[in-house]
C-alpha cells in the first residue's frame, strides 16, 4: 500500500496554476456548467413533453418524472463504485458522459414528430416507438448524469495538493456556482426553445428543446477531454466496495462469535475485523461509517426542502415541476407587477439560482473570512447546522406570507353551500327576490358579490318564478334575459378556485342576436351562440386585446387591462353593433378579484432558503470530500447525493399523507420538522471527531508490510487447522490496536 501511495504521488504531473489554482479545474468547472445546463434544460420541459407529445395524463407523467429524478440520484452509487474500484474517476466520467450524450441525442430524436407522421396530420402515427425511444433515452441519461455526479466533484478535489485546503474549499464553492449558473440559464432558455414552432406542420418544438441540451452535453464532453493532459489522475485501488462490505461483515460475524463476557472488549466494533484485515482498511472503513452515520437525518432535510420549494407535483398534479412547487403555487395568488418588470409566478423560482450566484462568492470570500478573523470556530458541521436553521426560518417566512395571501382570497363555497351571482341582460331595472334577499338590478348590470345559499332557494321575478337548486359547493351565474317584459332565466357554472399560474380566466356572454367568435391573440373562445356563455380561456397578465367577429366577417376590438389571478365575464349586450364604437356595448363583470398581495414579499423566504442552501450544500460537498479516505472519495460523494434521492422518494409518500386544511399550517409543520432534524444533527455533530484521512493513511501505511506478514501467518495457521488464539493473544492484539488508534 505504501508503494502504491508513492507511485500515485510520483504520477502526478506538474500543472500550471492561475492565482494558486490548477488550470485543470477550469476545464472541470466548464464541464459541470455545460452538463448541468444539459440536464436541467431537458428536465424543464420533460413533463410537458410527456403530457402534450406522448399524450400521457398528469398522474402518469408526474409518476414517471419523479421516478426518473429518483433514479438520477440513485445511480451515483454505481458510478462511485466503478470509479473507485475499477476505471478511476477520469475514465468513468469519460465513458458515462458518452452514455449520457447518447441518451440526450435519443431523447431529441424521440421528439421528432415527422419521424412517424406518415399521413402528415401533425400527430405521430407510431406513438409506442416514441415512448420506447424516450424511455431508452431517460435510462441512459439517468445512468450518465447519476454516474458522473459523484466523480466530477471528487475528481476536482483530487487536483489540489494536500497543502491547498483553502483553495480546495473555494473550488467546491465555484463548482456549486457553476451548477446553479447552468440550471438558471437552461430553465430560462429551454422553455423558450420549446415555445418555437417547427416541423412540416408547425407545433411546439420539442426536438429543439431537447437538441440544445444534447449539444451542450457534447460540448461538456469535449471540454473535459481537452484538459486530459493537465489532470491529476488517481488510480483505482481494486474493488474497494467489496473489500469494505466483506470487512464490515467479518467484523459483525467475529463480534457475534466473541459475544461472551470472557473476551475483552475492543475500542470500536470494527476492530473485530483485525484478525483478517489490515489496520489501514479498518481505519478507512471507520472514517466512512462515521460520516455515513452523520448523514442519517439528512434525507429528511432534503425531503422538507423538496416538499416546500422544489417539486410538489404529486399533490397538486401540476403540469411541470417549476409550476408545481408550493412556493410557485403561492406566487400564483400574488401580484407580480414590479413596475418596469412583470414577473410571472413560475419565474419567481429563478430568484433562487440568481441569489446563489450572488451569495456563494459573498459567503466564501467575505463572510467566512470575517468569521475567522473574529476567532470563531465555525466548523463545517456547524455551518451545516446553521444552514438548516435558515431553511426552517424560510418556511416560517413563507407561512407569514401565506397568512396575508389568505386574507385576500375569495371565499369559495364549501360543504352543502352554494353561491350565485345575478346578471340583468334586460334594458330596464329588474326587482329580484332570491330566497330571503331582495334587491334591484339596473339594466345590463350584475350583483357586485356572490350570494351564498345553504339550501335550494326561490327566485321571484316580476313575471316568472325559478327554483334555484344548485349543486353543493358550486358557484353559478344566473343570467336573466328580458323579452317584452317577460323574463327568461339561464344558469351557468363558474370557477370554484383561482385560475392557475396567475392567469386570468375570461369568458364571453353573448346577448347579441347572432353567433359570434372571440379571440385573444392565439387564444380562441370558440363559437358563442346567442344567449349563451363561451368557454373559459386563461389570458395572461397585461393589456389584453379581444377580437370579436360574426359570420359575415365584421370585427370589433375590445381591450382590457388584466392583473394576476382574476376572472371576468365580458357581456356582449343586445344593443351591440359592429363599428368604431362597438366596445361601448361590452360590459366587464368581475367574478374573482385580481391578486393584490405583492410577489416581492416572497423574496425574504427565497433569500433565507438560499442562504441555508449555500451554507449547507456547499459545505456538505467539501465535508464529504475532506473526510473520505483516498480510495473512497467518490463513494462518500455518492452517499451525500443518496440523501437527496431518499428525500425525493419520500416526497412521493409524504406529499399525499399530509392533509392540513391551511397551507400556512403546513409551512409551520415543515419548519418544526426541520428544527427537529437540525437538533438531531447538531447533537450528532457535537460528538463527531474530525479526521485527516491523509495523515491516518500515512501512519498505517508505514506499518502495512508488518501487517501483511501477520495476516498471512494467521491465514496459514487457519489453513493448517491450528487452534485459535487464546484470550491473552486477543488481549495483546487489543493493546496493539489501541496504540494504532491513538496514533
Amino acid at each position: 500500500m505504501a508503494e502504491s501511495g508513492e507511485e500515485k504521488k510520483k504520477s502526478r504531473p506538474k500543472t500550471a496554476t492561475v492565482c494558486g489554482y490548477p488550470i485543470s479545474i477550469f476545464f472541470i468547472v466548464v464541464n459541470e456548467f455545460c452538463e448541468r445546463f444539459s440536464y436541467y434544460g431537458m428536465r424543464a420541459v420533460l413533463v410537458l413533453y410527456f403530457k402534450y407529445f406522448l399524450q400521457w395524463d398528469d398522474d402518469f407523467a408526474t409518476t414517471i418524472y419523479h421516478t426518473f429524478v429518483a433514479l438520477c440520484y440513485l445511480t451515483p452509487i454505481l458510478g462511485a463504485i466503478v470509479a473507485d474500484s475499477w476505471l478511476g474517476k477520469f475514465k468513468t466520467i469519460i465513458y458515462l458522459s458518452i452514455v449520457y450524450t447518447v441518451g440526450q441525442i435519443v431523447m431529441a430524436i424521440s421528439a421528432i414528430n415527422d419521424l412517424t407522421d406518415t399521413n402528415k396530420d401533425g400527430n405521430p402515427d407510431n406513438l409506442p416507438l416514441h415512448v420506447a425511444l424516450s424511455m431508452v433515452g431517460l435510462i441512459l441519461i439517468a445512468l450518465g448524469t447519476g454516474g458522473i455526479k459523484p466523480c466530477v466533484a471528487a475528481f476536482g478535489g483530487d487536483q489540489f495538493e494536500d497543502h491547498q485546503e483553502k483553495q480546495r474549499g473555494t473550488f467546491f464553492s465555484i463548482f456549486y456556482l457553476s451548477i446553479n449558473a447552468g440550471s438558471l440559464l437552461s430553465t430560462i432558455i429551454t422553455p423558450i426553445l420549446r415555445a418555437q414552432e417547427c416541423g412540416r406542420i408547425p407545433q411546439k418544438c420539442y426536438p429543439l428543446a431537447f437538441g440544445v441540451p444534447a449539444a451542450l452535453m457534447v460540448v461538456a464532453l469535449i471540454v473535459f477531454i481537452v484538459g486530459s493532459g493537465m489532470y491529476n489522475k488517481t488510480a483505482p485501488q481494486g474493488n474497494i466496495m467489496v473489500k469494505v462490505c466483506k470487512c464490515i461483515g467479518f467484523a459483525i460475524k467475529n463480534r457475534y462469535r466473541h459475544r461472551s463476557s470472557q473476551y475483552p472488549k475492543r475500542e470500536h466494533w470494527m476492530d473485530w475485523a483485525d484478525e483478517k484485515y489490515t489496520k489501514l482498511l479498518i481505519a478507512q472503513v471507520k472514517m466512512v461509517l462515521k460520516v455515513l452515520f452523520l448523514y442519517i437525518p439528512l434525507p429528511h432535510k432534503h425531503l422538507l426542502h423538496a416538499l416546500g420549494f422544489m417539486s410538489e407535483t404529486v399533490k397538486i398534479r401540476a403540469v411541470s415541476p417549476p409550476q408545481g412547487s408550493r412556493w410557485t403555487l403561492q406566487a400564483t395568488n400574488m401580484d407580480g407587477d414590479f413596475g418596469v418588470l412583470i414577473i410571472q409566478p413560475d419565474q419567481m423560482q429563478t430568484v433562487n439560482p440568481i441569489l446563489i450566484l450572488i451569495l456563494v462568492p459573498v459567503v466564501d470570500s467575505v463572510l467566512y473570512p470575517l468569521i475567522a478573523k473574529c476567532n470563531l470556530n465555525f466548523t463545517p458541521l456547524k455551518r451545516m447546522t446553521v444552514g438548516m436553521v435558515f431553511a426552517a426560518l424560510a418556511f416560517v417566512a413563507a407561512a407569514l406570507v401565506q397568512i396575508q395571501i389568505d386574507q385576500t382570497l375569495p371565499k369559495f363555497p364549501s360543504g352543502t353551500a352554494s353561491q350565485a351571482k345575478f346578471i340583468n341582460m334586460g334594458n330596464m331595472p329588474l326587482p329580484i327576490k332570491a330566497g330571503t334577499q331582495d334587491f334591484t338590478l339596473e339594466a345590463y348590470t350584475a350583483t357586485e358579490d356572490f350570494l351564498t345559499f345553504n339550501e335550494p332557494f326561490l327566485l321571484v321575478l316580476p313575471n316568472v318564478t325559478y327554483v334555484g337548486n344548485m349543486k353543493d359547493g358550486s358557484r353559478n351565474t344566473i343570467v336573466i334575459f328580458q323579452d317584452w317584459g317577460l323574463q327568461t332565466v339561464v344558469p351557468f357554472t363558474d370557477l370554484i378556485k383561482k385560475p392557475e399560474q396567475g392567469a386570468n380566466a375570461i369568458r364571453f356572454l353573448n346577448g347579441f342576436s347572432s353567433v359570434l367568435n372571440a379571440t385573444a391573440g392565439d387564444l380562441d373562445f370558440k363559437e358563442i351562440t346567442t344567449r349563451n356563455m363561451s368557454i373559459y380561456v386563461n389570458v395572461p397578465q397585461g393589456n389584453a386585446e379581444f377580437k370579436i367577429k360574426n359570420e359575415a366577417g365584421d370585427e370589433c376590438i375590445y381591450s382590457q387591462e388584466l392583473g394576476f389571478g382574476s376572472s371576468y365575464t365580458l357581456m356582449i349586450l343586445p344593443t351591440f353593433t359592429f363599428g368604431p364604437n362597438c366596445s361601448d356595448s361590452i360590459r366587464s363583470v368581475l367574478d374573482i378579484r385580481p391578486n393584490t398581495f405583492h410577489m416581492a414579499w416572497q423574496i425574504p423566504q427565497y433569500f433565507l432558503i438560499t442562504v441555508g442552501e449555500v451554507v449547507f450544500s456547499v459545505t456538505g460537498l467539501e465535508f464529504s470530500y475532506s473526510q473520505a479516505p483516498s480510495n473512497m472519495k467518490s463513494v462518500l460523494q455518492a452517499g451525500w447525493l443518496l440523501t437527496v434521492a431518499v428525500g425525493n422518494i419520500i416526497v412521493l409518500v409524504i406529499a399525499e399523507a399530509i392533509k392540513l386544511p391551511d397551507q400556512w399550517a403546513e409551512y409551520i409543520l415543515f419548519a418544526s420538522l426541520l428544527i427537529v432534524v437540525c437538533v438531531i444533527f447538531a447533537i450528532m455533530a457535537y460528538f463527531y471527531t474530525y479526521t485527516d484521512p491523509t495523515v491516518i493513511e500515512a501512519q498505517f501505511a508505514e506499518l502495512d508490510p508488518d501487517e501483511k506478514k501477520r495476516k498471512n501467518s494467521v491465514e496459514m495457521a487457519s489453513k493448517n487447522k491450528a487452534p485459535p488464539r487464546d484470550s491473552s493473544s486477543d488481549s495483546s492484539s487489543d493493546e496493539d490496536e489501541s496504540r494504532q488508534s491513538k496514533m
